[in-house]
């Protein structure tokens, strides 16, 4: 009897005819090719639970199946199943081997980001694993997508600074042949925001949208969001106060009563500084002055 042929049915994605397909392909066991192959297509319908969309008798080595939008849509995971057997003795099968699951539609890579509030960027890889495509269209061909993020947990009613930003709003993924698993690419990059708040790790997601796609097979599909943490990191401070009583950065205490205008701090790393304006608060009865004024830059 034939039994495990090690067969190894691999998903890849295609452009026929303008249109996209995912292409099921599998190895032929030598010496001796059974002369048909039993092709099962299936997509996830619910974790741990898949449905039939096609099937197949077929002497090739491999199968297609169309993403046409209706049996097979982008956001699906898509199986494939094969089973070898000769003809004329189609009893006498192949235990059925099953493809790794093929995700149809856009990724987000990494798929989780775990980030610090101290400014570093961070490269965040948009890719489609089905082509490009654009009936009717011999131009220049893409999709773009507009980006946006939302902080978790954070009321809409509470204004306040974004825990992240992205450096694009939007992004194309540009029509092109397929490598692997990834058929379009663009990247952009992400930072948490230092808002000197000493508010906990928090959670945001970054989301794409299709921008008025052409394709109908583009416009009813929402990709899955990117989630985001926040690491809080502590924040340092320094005073000015009184008839100026100063504590630094490390704790260091001292007293300035002198009248004018100070250099109160400037960072070394970036274009950030704060000065002081100190006058006349004691008369003649004593030597002080008092903060009267503050600029940032």
């Amino acid at each position: 009897k034939l039994t495990s042929l090690a067969l190894q049915p691999v998903i890849a994605p295609e452009l026929l005819h303008g249109r996209v397909h995912l292409k099921c392909s599998y190895s032929p066991p030598f010496p001796e090719p059974p002369a048909q192959y039993r092709v099962l297509w299936s997509r996830l319908s619910s974790p741990g639970k898949r449905e039939q969309i096609h099937h197949e008798t077929t002497p090739q080595p491999f199968s297609y199946v169309e993403v046409d939008g209706a049996n097979l849509c982008l956001g699906d995971t898509v199986f494939c199943t094969v089973t070898a057997f000769r003809r004329g003795t189609p009893e006498q099968q192949s235990l059925p081997e099953d493809s790794k699951g093929f995700y149809a539609g856009i990724k987000f890579l990494p798929e989780s980001l775990e980030i610090a509030e101290d400014g570093k960027e961070h490269v965040l890889t948009v890719l489609s694993t089905v082509p490009i495509a654009c009936p009717g269209q011999d131009d220049f061909c893409k999709i773009t997508l507009q980006l946006s993020t939302e902080d978790l947990g954070k009321s809409s009613q509470v204004p306040g600074p974004p825990d992240i930003v992205l450096s694009a709003c939007q992004v194309d993924l540009l029509a092109g042949p397929c490598s692997g698993s990834s058929c379009a690419a663009a990247t952009v990059t992400v930072t948490a925001v230092t808002d000197f708040v000493r508010d906990g790790n928090r959670g945001s997601r970054v989301s794409a949208e299709p921008v008025a796609p052409r394709d109908l097979l583009w416009r009813a599909y929402t990709p899955r969001d990117v989630k985001v943490t926040v690491r809080d990191l502590p924040t340092g401070n320094c005073y000015s106060f009184t008839d100026p009583h100063i504590i630094t950065f490390d704790g260091w205490r001292y007293d300035n009563y002198k009248i004018g205008t100070f250099l109160l701090c400037r960072s070394e790393s970036r274009a950030f500084e704060v000065h002081v304006r100190q006058w006349d608060c004691g008369g003649h009865r004593s030597a002080a002055a008092c903060n009267c004024g503050v600029a940032a830059q």
